[in-house]
């Protein structure tokens, strides 16, 4: 059946770029030849999994690896054999809204055309990884407990420093929120040529899955989606939503808050509203009662879906702009004040 680069991991095919970094973090930190003097099953492990994580962090390799297998990551894909791209195919896709980010459905010829082979040095895909002199600083007392056994306390002059967060508004209609949708973020970085020294700026489609009733300030967070260096974690980037203004509704909590514009003489005598609703449905609010100052309607379950149970709903709630004449002739106002004495 050949090798499976996911299982060395710990992880399935829906694994994101995160989650192939933690997993090699750990493991490679749990059978480092440091940790494991004269054990030669963890120098054997420890050189599954570089190999592995050189696999698999690699976005061509993965993708030729997924749908050719070991036998053809290793003995070549010749042009026209339909191998895929991975370019906009969302590996590495991190949300909270539990997308995929695996679907490659993008097909080009000669994705893959030489074979692979591991160059076989895994102290340096360790270094790489971990990057500078020490490559255990920044786990020292840190890691899951990893560092109790010690590498001595060492002081490394290049341990990798993370760069702080990025934030970027996500907008969104109330239509999206109300149904739900799914977004797909353009965003540039800068990322590191395989030589490891020089990098180039490239383009990464990030794809979010907007929940039905989303509320604002929700964050969304794309671990290490930043800009690449040699020596820095790249930051991760989290998209924050804010609401578009709607024509017609805007929202407090889980509740739609309409306006009406009505006169004078329907505020006072009554009348039937018709409000176009985020699921294009029309409802016919009859009014009733006089429309006094500060006076709402409230309508039950007509307003948004709660993000925790999109089948329970917000209210609709009414709030009136009363239009007064500009002007009254004599004997309007003599009417009005014998209707209202």
């Amino acid at each position: 059946m050949g090798i499976d680069y996911y299982s060395i991991l710990t992880l399935n095919r829906t694994a994101t770029d995160a989650d192939i970094k933690r997993a090699y973090r750990k493991l490679a930190l749990k059978y480092h030849p440091q940790r494991n003097a004269d054990d030669n099953l963890a120098a054997e492990k420890f050189q599954q999994i570089s190999e592995a994580y050189d696999v698999l962090c690699d976005l061509r390799k993965r993708a030729t690896f997924d749908q050719f297998g070991e036998e053809g990551l290793k003995h070549g894909v010749p042009p026209g054999s339909g191998a895929l791209d991975p370019s906009d195919a969302g590996y590495g896709c991190i949300s909270d809204t539990s997308a995929s980010g695996n679907s490659l459905d993008v097909s080009v010829d000669g994705a893959w055309t030489t074979g692979y082979t591991f160059h076989g040095d895994a102290e340096k895909v360790f270094r790489d990884f971990f990057g500078g002199d020490n490559p255990y600083q920044e786990f020292y007392d840190r890691v899951d407990g990893d560092m109790s056994m010690g590498f001595g306390g060492l002081k490394g002059r290049g341990a990798k420093k993370q760069d702080a967060p990025l934030e970027r508004d996500l907008a969104l209609g109330l239509e999206e929120i109300f149904h739900g949708c799914t977004k797909k973020m353009k965003i540039s970085r800068r990322v590191m040529n395989e030589d490891g020294h020089t990098s180039g700026i490239k383009d990464k489609i990030l794809t979010i899955c907007v929940k039905k009733g989303w509320r604002p300030g929700t964050r969304i967070t794309f671990a290490q989606e930043g800009d690449q260096g040699p020596n820095i974690i790249p930051a991760d980037i989290t998209f924050v939503v804010k609401d578009k203004p709607h024509p017609s509704f805007r929202r407090d909590g889980a509740d739609l808050i309409y306006t009406a514009n009505i006169s004078l003489s329907k505020a006072l005598t009554g009348t039937t509203l018709e409000i176009h609703t985020l699921d294009e449905r029309i409802l016919h609010i009859p009014i009733t009662d006089i429309v006094s100052p500060g006076y709402k309607k409230v309508v039950p379950a007509e307003g948004m879906p709660q993000s925790y149970n999109p089948e329970e709903k917000g209210d609709l709630i009414i709030e009136f702009n009363v239009v007064f004449p500009r002007t009254l002739k004599p004997d309007k106002k003599a009417l009005i004040k014998k209707a209202l004495p």
